[in-house]
Order: structure tokens, then C-alpha cells, then sequence
């Protein structure tokens, strides 16, 4: 069953374009993560927001630990308000298959 994760960060105003270049090269780092199906960048006024899609807990437990993510982190240090807020969610399809779930 995919695991689905909602990462957001909240930049410092200051770091904002900084945050959104790290996250920008970070995309294809971890697209070529084996079991990654989606991770996928999205912006709001205060806030960048990653939908995420893993093949597996596994999958997803490797790209915690996988350098992407480490080199991310660094990049983010001093930037953000807070740690990446990160919610590891199961899907509960509804509706039709193509709308109702990732």
C-alpha cells in the first residue's frame, strides 16, 4: 500500500527565495529515489508544501535517511521557522479511482 506524506516548511521571509532553491534542487534528487511515485512542490503565501507518494514504509524510511534529505536539511538550517513539519498519512479512497486517491 503507497504512503502518502504532506512535508511543509515555513521560510523566513528573509530566506524565502533560498528555501525555494534548495527545495527546487532537491525534486529531482529524490525523484530518482527508488519507490518515490510523487513528490511533487507546492507554494502558498507563507508556506512551501511537498505531496509525497512512496511505494512502501521501507521506501520512504530509506529516503529519510538518504542524502537528499541530508543535504536539504543543511541547506534549511537557519532558514525556516521550525523543522519540516511532516505528516505520514494513509490514503482512504473515496469517490471515483482517478479523483479519490493519490
Amino acid at each position: 500500500m503507497s504512503v502518502i506524506v504532506v512535508a511543509t516548511v515555513f521560510p523566513v521571509s528573509e530566506h524565502r527565495a533560498e528555501v525555494l532553491s534548495a527545495l527546487q534542487d532537491t525534486v529531482p534528487l529524490v525523484h530518482a529515489e527508488d519507490g518515490c511515485d510523487l513528490y511533487a512542490l507546492h507554494v502558498g503565501p507563507d508556506r512551501f508544501v511537498l505531496i509525497e507518494k512512496w511505494t512502501s514504509d521501507d521506501a520512504l524510511s530509506v529516503h529519510a535517511q538518504a542524502q537528499p534529505l541530508a543535504d536539504l536539511r543543511a541547506r534549511l538550517a537557519g532558514k525556516t521557522i521550525g523543522d519540516l513539519d511532516i505528516q505520514v498519512m494513509t490514503a482512504v479512497p473515496a469517490g471515483t479511482g482517478e479523483q479519490g486517491s493519490l
